[in-house]
């Protein structure tokens, strides 16, 4: 069955689409859809012109080409010495207040980002992610348990604010060594660095550079601190880690942290939300996935993923001369990823706008990335916690369903549910 109808205004024609205009990213979801869409029947590249965020700082307008097929997506991930990431992963270009706060792994070419991501790489063994899952466990249940208890005669809540949005929160934390009292601090700076653009969140680019350096100082002082007394936290684990004698700086933990707190609160919070969105639309594969869920629990998240996309994009930037799908693209070009289009190619997915929770892992979608050096490192830890949650939902709130559109953030960056009203 064709879903499309659903979810794309078939309307939209590819010379009329502006991915560069911010008023593009506000608009109605089924535009972007049709938008993408669009781009993708054509034989060419389409180029366009950002409009800055950071303007006032000085940074000039920036054009880009889009990747919007799977293929070409897939293909530049997997060349990093074509397109590299270390001269900006944002279409604009940071601003010299932000870029060395930004400056983590996904800004890193080799040979320092293998270095770096060697090291950090040592929080995500086995043995971490066996005593995390406990602890994830744990929590799902309690805070699930919570919500089921509060709400035992039915009513409304939003599932952000009390399930998507604590989970991921806590868990990162704890991982860190962050105490829980800094944890509201943690998700208005990871709300404000992720949210950009997003008037609730950062009104302008002074306010992002303010919370940005915060969360980057505070990092800096629980490195210090936990390389003089480890505990066994992944703080503790990468700060006493060496590689060929070399241990992380503080200042690159700093960038590492922004992004770990960040991506691994925010990114799972949406793909949580978008699938409590996705199983009310589709309510029969919420009764496939619920009656048989370790069965399913796989190939369900990894829909969910795909289906949320809550990275929309990347960008890179190319080293040399090179063509794609009839396009000449120049050194130095930059070129735009766009997940979120690779994971509706047609020529990919039969009715990639089903939401289908048997659907097959092979071929990979792109939501954890194009796969490459830059692969999502918390990517089985979100695939956990993702699982963890839905387990739990259909053990103590099977009955959990979305009520009215849910509140989008304002984003090109994230595929961001900042509110999403649920009743059980």
């Amino acid at each position: 069955m064709d879903d499309s109808s659903r979810y794309v205004d078939s309307s939209v024609r590819a010379a009329d689409v502006d991915l560069g205009d911010q008023a593009f990213w506000t608009g109605p979801s089924s535009v972007r859809e049709g938008a993408f869409r669009a781009l993708r029947g054509l034989d060419h590249l389409a180029q366009t012109t950002d409009t800055s965020f950071f303007a006032g700082y000085g940074a000039e307008p920036v054009r880009f080409w889009s990747l919007v097929h799977h293929a070409d997506v897939r293909a530049a991930s997997r060349t990093p010495g074509t397109f590299i990431s270390g001269r900006g992963t944002n279409i604009t270009d940071d601003p010299p207040e932000l870029a060395d706060l930004f400056g983590s792994i996904v800004n890193m070419d080799e040979p320092r980002h293998f270095r770096v991501r060697s090291i950090v790489s040592k929080a995500f063994t086995p043995g971490h992610l066996a005593s995390v899952r406990h602890a994830i466990q744990r929590r799902a249940q309690a805070l699930v348990g919570q919500v089921a208890e509060d709400h035992r005669e039915g009513g409304e809540f939003d599932f952000v604010e009390r399930i998507a949005a604590p989970l991921p929160l806590s868990v990162i934390c704890d991982m860190m060594g962050i105490p829980a009292a800094d944890e509201p601090a943690i998700l208005r700076w990871s709300n404000s660095i992720l949210g950009a653009g997003d008037p609730e969140y950062s009104a302008d680019a002074d306010s992002l550079i303010t919370d940005t350096v915060a969360m980057f100082e505070y990092a800096q002082a629980l490195a210090e601190s936990l390389r003089a007394s480890p505990g066994s936290d992944i703080t503790s684990a990468i700060m006493t880690a060496e590689v060929d004698g070399e241990r992380l700086t503080s200042a690159e933990f700093g960038a590492f942290f922004i992004l770990l707190t960040a991506a691994g609160n925010e990114t799972t919070r949406n793909a949580l939300s978008h699938g409590v969105l996705a199983l009310t639309e589709h309510p029969e594969q919420q009764r496939l996935w619920y009656s048989s869920f370790d069965k399913h629990a796989k190939t369900a998240v990894e829909e969910i993923v795909r289906w949320a996309t809550p990275v929309v994009h990347f960008r890179r930037t190319a080293t040399q001369d090179v063509v794609i799908n009839n396009t000449a693209i120049a050194a130095g070009d930059k070129v735009v990823l766009w997940y979120n289009s690779a994971n509706r190619d047609e020529t990919v997915w039969a009715n990639p706008y089903e939401f289908d929770v048997r659907r097959a892992t092979q071929p990979a979608h792109m939501g954890f990335g194009g796969g490459g050096p830059h692969f999502c490192l918390g990517a089985n830890l979100a695939r956990e916690e993702i699982a963890t949650v839905f387990d739990q939902l259909r053990r103590q709130l099977p009955n959990l369903r979305a009520v009215g559109a849910p509140d989008r953030l304002q984003s090109n960056f994230i595929n961001g549910i900042k509110r999403l009203s649920v009743t059980a």
